[in-house]
Parts: structure tokens; C-alpha cells; sequence
């Protein structure tokens, strides 16, 4: 029967996230199933040696005494604080979870989940702990690299196979550790906590001590040369804490990659992973209940209290240079080097074998709750002492696995996605019990709610989506479509559906106004309307209005503040700019014209909007002679303002002419051709294939390739050359073509179209400044262009082609619309885009 003295995470939650060797410890201490033998009680714990010392210990990890002067080199002190403040607020929001769960029982629903991404976390976590154990072993015995002979104590050759090597060697140690006993590790841990204390005070009181120092450092570069860097010791110096208060992200030496926040943060993120060691030692607590929440909320306000302390000294005391060029650089300044090489050690070496106890613990557990299947079943034996030496043996094979990346920094991103996973897993476990008011959840600590634990979930899932935004394989569209009147829109409201790849999609739309001189806001009236409009089109998209006193400014509201988080728009989308004769969507669709106006669709909300309000709400379309809203100064501003935030623009012509993009349309595309112009046509010197711009069409066709009406689509892709030309490069620029569609999986035909009649109408005009000549271009010229891509597009559904760089001066602007109306006259619909942001990815 349960009580204040039972463990208080039993069975598959065991190994929830084993930071220390308590699950361990309670197995070796359990008797056989059946035995009368009265057992020893475990409990002898209290609140320092149970929750404070393995906490501490788990916290102080590798990146206290090697990535300390990495954050601070590359984020600087403010943004360095700025990630601190932000892991111990995500962690902190973690720790009121497991408080609560400590002070009320288990969660044993959530148990496999959580236990499963706390495993890989660990495992991931276990190798990069190794790879710091072995950079801080070659940072001292390792040759140096532009000596082929070794010196003294430098000893160790260098290189990925060497890392690897002296890697095994490592784990196999921790191996041999675990093998024989959890408990050997569980002994030392009060000892080891002592030595990385006594390291630390070494580093602070060296700040004082120790006289300023300049230092040469060397790295080997490409090609083996060798690479030299000055850096210097100030010791505490006004300028050198000025100078080191910015950013100043560049290249890693490790890895050879430019670093940015993200990165940073990933790494720094690995030290605050420790916060459940004193949770898992609640089998071995004399008051679980109390010793759980106030040593863990004391050792990471403690270990807050440090890292801050540590990061202000080296920010005060190291130039940038030897901050970010040698990350053992706390051995150079401290007063005897061997303090903090063997604090090193002791963190590194103790974190890596607490990581793959806690895995194995985890990964036994889930093979006792049979949650997947076969495959853990040998994980499930223990040895007579109750070892469990199959999963110490899979968690040292994977863990032998992840080494093999060779580098920390390479492996530290993962293991933040993961503990950031397993955290919010916590939360959500906790959230999902507080909202659904469990009438045995009552847990006795009282700062817990579900706000902190929605807090935590909503915060860990932004920071996961800004870190994996960054990498181009992950983009998708996030589509901003402005829209004026949704009568003459629809069309292209529904063609943009289908460009969304699952991505954010908001309407936005404008209206005109001040809001000083109104008695209340009238855009607050407008959203039931709009999503009325919505759900009847069938496509998943948000509204966002504005009032503003010109398009052009709303636009750029919506722009900076539509979405959340990662999901922001990086992609606008406006309707053409011409003199064609709007058609009303809404007398063409039966859904919105239908007499049966009081019957619905299944499944459809009308949102209090019946058909009569809705049809009364928007506004006939603009008939042809009446003013615009829009002057084409404005409409070229809100381009090139979308360009300068770096946003890619597209302008959709024609789209009233296409047809089956209906949510009843049973449209598959088979009957469709997609073609493709990725050359600046109104540029013919240009003849790169593979520029930003060029290869985002490449990539919004395929986009569209891939949606649901446009699945069985042809795409073809035309190759303007000049066959004529002494120049045969258009031979090579086809087989690039075609390589590059290989690389990016893309399935297209290519054709080839000669266009030197076209070019020949194309004349250079004497115009000083270069930015002009593009915009000068000649009625035949343009009418050439207009004939060469009608001869080829006609029977294409829709057509992408490069839309040019709008000009900087606003004087150009009318001109510049009318060169796109002449080359698009006639075509069909037509989608004009360009693109700013790498979206193409030749790897998996």
C-alpha cells in the first residue's frame, strides 16, 4: 500500500529522467518477489546529499568549464545573460511541475512518451559529454598541429578518427562502470561535486591573481595550414567588458559553421538539463515530499547564481579572440591549470557515466511496461543484483553512435531538442491532469497552476520552431495574401490554398481610416464576415485586418505582426495592378448565391453571418472607370517594402480565368501543365539558372506539384538561350539544369527555347546610372517577350515567372508596372515571384 515512504515514481516512470543512479540503487536494494527477509528501509537521504549535490553535480556539466567563454565570445555578455535568463526560466517553469508531481504521486499515462524522448536526450547527452571529456583530454596531451613531433606531455595525435578513438575508449570505461554497479558512481558523487567546487573558486580567485597575459593561439585551417590568432588576458577591464557587451557571432573553430543565437543558445541550454536528478532519488529521500522542491529550487537557483557570476568575470577579464578561438581557455588564466583540468574531468567524466546510468534505467523500464514490443525485450534482464546490463549495453551502442559526429557542438542541438521535448512533455502531463480536474491530482505544492505549465509548453514549442526554422530543409510557405475585395479575389484565395504546404496562410486586408477620428474601431465588426467567407471557400487560412491611413503602411503592419513565434509570413502575395475588368466571384458560386439561403453545408459555421449580410457586407467589384484605392507608386512600395524585410513577393494575374480550385472540385491536375520561367526575362544578360530567385520558383512549383489538385501536373521548365551567341554556355547551363533537378528530386521536363529574335529588340540604353538600364525597356522588346511566352505557355494552367527587382526611385514605379503588364498580357494565369530567402536543399 502507498504511502509517504514509497517510491514515488515506480515501474515505466522510473526512468522518467535518471540523472543519478537512484533507480539503481532502489532495484539492487529490492528483495525477490515473495521473500520474507525483512529489507534495510533505503530511506536515509535528506535534502542536501538526496536532491541538492546530485542537481548541482548534473547542472555543473562539460559547458561550464569549455562553452562558458564560446557563449560569451560569440552572443556577448548581454545576449549571453539574455540565454541564461531564458533556459532557467524554461527549466524553472519545468521545476513547478515536478514539484508538483513529487508532492501528489505518478503520472504513469505519460510515462512511455516521456521516458522515450528522455532516453535519446540522455544518450545524445552521454556522447556529447564524451566528446568534452576527449577535447579537454587533446587540449592538454593532444600534438600540437603544426609540430609533426611530440612534445613533452602533448603526446596524443589529433584528428576525426583520433576523437573517435579516444572516444570508445571513454565510453568503454563508463561501460565497464555501469556494468559492475551503479552504486560506485552513487558513492563518489558528494567527492566529485567537491572537486568541481574547488575548481571553481580556483577560476574566480585566479581572476584577481593573476596578472594580464598575452597568448598566440593555433588552429589547423584548410588545406593544413596553419592558423594563428592573438588574444589576451586583461584581467578586470572597463574596455574589455565594453568591447565584449555585443555580439559577435563568426565562425566555430570545431566545426567550421558561422554561429548564430540559435546555435548558441542549443549549446548552452545542455547545462540547465539536470533539474530532475532529485525527483529520481525519491526512493532513497527521507521526506520526498519536502526534500524534492526545496533542494531542487535551491540547487538551480544556486547554479543560476554561478553561471551568471562566471559569465560577467570572463566577460570582464578576456578579450573576444581568446574567448571564442580556445575553449580551455580557464586553464591558461587560472593560478595552477591542473584545478580546472581536473574539474574538467570530473564534471565530464561524471556527467557522461550519470547520463548513461539514467538511460539504461529508462530504457529497463520501458522494456518492463512493454511499450515497444519485441524489440526491448532483452532490455528487460537484470543481473542477480538487479543490474540491468542489456540496457546499459543498447544505451552504450547508441551512445557509440553518437560520437561518431566528432565534435560537441555538433551534438548539442539535438540534445536540447529533446530535453526541450521532454520537458514539455512533463508540462503537458501536468496540464492535461490540472484541466481535466483528476480528483486524485492534489499536489501539496502550492505555486504550481496550469498557467506555469502552459507557459512552459507554449515556451519550449516557440523555441523548438526558431531553432528549426533556421535550416532551409525545414521551410515551408507561411503566406500573407492581401486582399482588397474578396468578390473579385476567390479565386486566388483558392489557388494559394493549395501553395500553403501546411503552412501558416492569413488573409490580410486593409481598411482605410484613422482611428482618432472614429467612435470605435471598425475592423473589430469585419472578422465575422471574413471567416463566414473562410469556411464557405473551404480553404485553412486566418484573417488579420487592419485600420490604416494607406494600404501601404497596413501592409507593413501586418507584415511585422501577423503570426507567432516561428510561424510568421515569409511570403506576401498582392492581386496584379492593371486595368482589367474585375469579375464577381460571388455571382458565379452557387454557395453564395444559393436561394436556399437558411440551409447550410454539412460542417459549415456561418459565424452569425447569413448569405443576404454576407453579400451586403463586401462591395460590388470596381468597375473600370472608377478610382483607385491603390496608386501604382504604392502598390511598388508595398513590393519593395515586403523585399526590404526580407520577404519574398508574388503577383498573381489571371487567376479569375482558373478553374477547379472549388473544396467540390474533383480536380487531380492530370490535365494540367505547370511551366516554369526561371530566367529574368527582362534581363537578358542574365543567364544564372541558380540564383535565389530562380531556384524559389523552382521550389513554389514544386510546392504546388505536391498539393492535391495539382498532383498529376506536368511541369516544364524553359531554358532561354542564345543559339546565335559565340557564347555556347546555354550547352552547360542545360546539363546544370538538369543536375540540379536531380539533386532536388524535382521531376520535370526541361525545353529549350531560342530567343535571339527576342534579344535583338532588346537595346541598351545610355543611361549612366546601372540601376536605370533595367528599367528602360522598349515596347518591342517587351511585346517580343510577351509572344515567345505565349507561343510556349498557352495551353498551361498557370505559368511562374521572375518578377524583376522593383526600381529604388518611385518615379520608375509606373513604368515599371506597365513592363509587367505588357509581358503578362494575355497569358492566364500567372504568377510572378521573387524570392529573397535559400529554400532548395540537396541533402536529406
Amino acid at each position: 500500500m502507498s504511502n509517504e515512504r514509497t517510491p514515488l515514481v515506480p515501474s515505466g516512470v522510473c526512468g522518467l529522467s535518471v540523472d543519478t543512479a537512484a533507480c539503481a540503487a532502489s532495484l539492487d536494494d529490492t528483495p525477490e518477489s515473495g521473500s520474507g527477509t525483512p529489507s534495510k528501509d533505503p530511506r536515509q537521504l535528506d535534502t542536501f546529499f538526496g536532491v541538492m549535490v546530485p542537481t548541482v553535480l548534473s547542472m555543473f556539466s562539460i559547458v561550464l568549464f569549455l562553452r562558458t567563454g564560446f557563449v560569451v565570445g560569440h552572443a556577448g555578455l548581454l545576449q549571453g545573460l539574455l540565454m541564461v535568463f531564458v533556459a532557467y526560466t524554461i527549466v524553472s517553469l519545468t521545476i513547478l511541475s515536478i514539484c508538483a508531481i513529487s508532492t501528489n504521486g505518478a503520472i504513469q499515462e505519460f510515462g512511455g512518451s516521456i521516458g522515450l524522448m528522455f532516453f535519446l536526450a540522455k544518450v545524445f547527452a552521454c556522447g556529447e559529454y564524451v566528446l568534452g571529456l576527449v577535447e579537454a583530454i587533446l587540449d592538454v596531451f593532444g600534438s600540437e598541429p603544426e609540430s609533426p613531433v611530440s612534445k613533452g606531455i602533448r603526446v596524443l595525435p589529433q584528428g576525426y578518427w583520433y576523437t573517435v578513438l579516444y572516444s570508445t575508449v571513454v565510453l568503454l570505461l563508463c561501460l565497464l562502470v555501469c556494468l559492475v554497479g551503479a552504486h560506485i558512481y552513487c558513492r563518489t558523487a558528494f567527492v566529485i561535486l567537491l572537486v568541481v567546487t574547488v575548481s571553481l573558486l580556483s577560476i574566480f580567485i585566479s581572476a584577481v591573481a593573476v596578472k594580464p597575459q598575452d597568448f598566440v593561439i593555433t588552429h589547423t585551417g584548410p588545406g593544413n595550414q596553419t592558423l594563428r590568432y592573438n588574444a589576451s588576458y586583461t584581467g578586470f577591464s572597463a574596455t574589455t567588458l565594453r568591447n565584449n557587451l555585443g555580439s559577435g557571432y563568426s565562425l566555430d573553430y570545431s566545426t567550421n559553421s558561422v554561429m548564430s543565437f540559435s546555435t548558441v543558445f542549443a549549446i548552452m541550454f545542455t547545462s540547465c538539463t539536470g533539474i530532475m536528478a532529485g525527483a529520481n532519488m525519491s526512493g532513497e529521500l527521507k521526506t520526498p515530499s519536502v526534500s524534492i522542491p526545496k533542494g531542487t529550487i535551491v540547487a538551480v537557483f544556486y547554479s543560476f547564481t554561478v553561471y551568471v557570476l562566471l559569465f560577467i568575470l570572463v566577460g570582464a577579464t578576456c578579450d573576444r579572440t581568446l574567448l571564442i578561438q580556445d575553449y580551455g581557455f580557464l586553464q591558461r588564466i587560472n593560478l595552477w591549470s591542473p584545478f580546472v583540468t581536473i574539474g574538467i574531468y570530473c564534471a565530464s567524466l561524471s556527467a557522461a557515466m550519470c547520463s548513461m546510468i539514467g538511460a539504461s534505467r529508462i530504457l529497463h523500464a520501458l522494456a518492463l511496461d512493454h511499450l515497444f514490443g519485441l524489440p526491448l525485450v532483452p532490455a528487460a534482464v537484470t543481473s542477480s543484483s538487479g543490474n540491468p546490463w542489456v540496457a546499459v549495453l543498447y544505451t552504450w551502442g547508441l551512445a557509440q553512435c553518437v560520437v561518431f559526429a566528432g565534435q560537441l557542438n555538433a551534438v548539442a542541438s539535438l540534445v536540447t531538442v529533446f530535453y526541450l521535448l521532454a520537458y514539455a512533455a512533463v508540462d503537458l502531463a501536468c496540464l492535461a491532469l490540472e484541466w481535466a480536474s483528476a480528483p486524485n491530482f492534489r499536489p501539496t505544492f502550492q505555486l504550481f497552476s496550469w498557467h506555469t505549465c502552459l507557459l512552459g509548453i507554449v515556451r519550449k514549442y516557440l523555441l523548438m520552431l526558431d531553432v528549426r526554422k533556421d535550416h532551409v530543409k525545414f521551410w515551408r510557405p507561411q503566406v500573407l495574401l492581401m486582399v482588397a475585395n474578396p468578390r473579385s479575389s476567390c479565386q486566388l484565395i483558392l489557388f494559394v490554398n493549395q501553395l500553403k504546404k501546411g503552412g501558416l496562410y492569413v488573409l490580410g486586408h486593409v481598411q482605410l481610416g484613422d482611428l482618432d477620428s472614429l467612435p470605435s474601431d471598425p475592423v473589430q465588426q469585419q472578422y465575422n464576415f471574413w471567416l463566414s467567407l473562410v469556411d464557405k471557400l473551404g480553404v485553412k487560412a486566418f484573417v488579420d485586418l487592419t485600420l490604416s491611413p494607406s494600404v501601404r503602411q497596413g501592409t507593413q503592419h501586418l507584415l511585422r505582426i501577423t503570426g507567432l513565434g516561428g510561424m510568421k509570413p515569409n511570403m506576401l502575395i498582392l492581386g496584379f495592378y492593371d486595368s482589367c475588368t474585375p469579375e464577381d466571384f460571388f455571382l458565379q458560386d452557387s454557395a453564395f448565391y444559393d436561394s436556399s439561403l437558411g440551409r447550410s453545408s454539412e460542417g459549415e459555421y456561418n459565424f452569425g453571418v447569413d448569405l443576404p449580410s454576407l453579400q451586403a457586407h463586401f462591395p460590388p467589384v470596381r468597375h473600370i472607370e472608377s478610382p483607385r484605392w491603390l496608386s501604382p507608386e504604392e502598390y511598388v512600395g508595398i513590393i519593395s517594402d515586403a523585399i526590404k524585410m526580407n520577404k519574398n513577393v508574388c503577383l498573381g494575374r489571371y487567376f479569375f480565368q482558373l478553374e477547379g480550385e472549388g473544396k467540390d472540385s474533383k480536380v487531380d491536375g492530370s490535365e494540367r501543365t505547370i511551366d516554369v520561367w526561371p530566367l529574368n526575362l527582362l534581363q537578358p544578360g542574365s543567364r544564372d539558372y541558380e540564383d535565389v530567385c530562380s531556384l524559389f520558383l523552382l521550389q513554389m512549383a514544386c510546392v504546388l506539384n505536391m498539393s492535391s489538385k495539382w498532383r498529376h501536373a506536368r511541369m516544364r521548365i524553359f531554358l532561354n538561350v542564345e543559339t546565335e551567341s559565340s557564347v555556347q554556355g546555354w550547352v552547360v547551363n542545360e546539363e546544370t539544369v538538369r543536375e540540379l533537378l536531380r539533386k532536388l528530386r524535382i521531376r520535370a521536363s526541361i525545353t529549350l527555347v531560342p530567343w535571339d529574335s527576342v534579344v535583338q529588340h532588346h537595346v541598351q540604353p545610355n543611361v549612366e546610372n546601372p540601376a536605370e538600364q533595367t528599367q528602360a525597356l522598349s515596347d518591342g522588346f517587351l511585346t517580343a517577350v510577351n509572344c515567345m511566352i505565349m507561343e510556349h505557355s498557352s495551353q498551361a494552367a498557370v505559368r511562374f515567372l521572375y518578377l524583376p527587382r522593383p526600381p529604388a526611385h518611385h518615379s520608375q514605379s509606373q513604368q515599371y508596372v506597365a513592363q509587367l503588364e505588357a509581358v503578362t498580357s494575355g497569358l492566364g494565369p500567372t504568377l510572378l515571384i521573387h524570392g529573397v530567402t535559400p529554400v532548395t536543399y540537396t541533402d536529406l
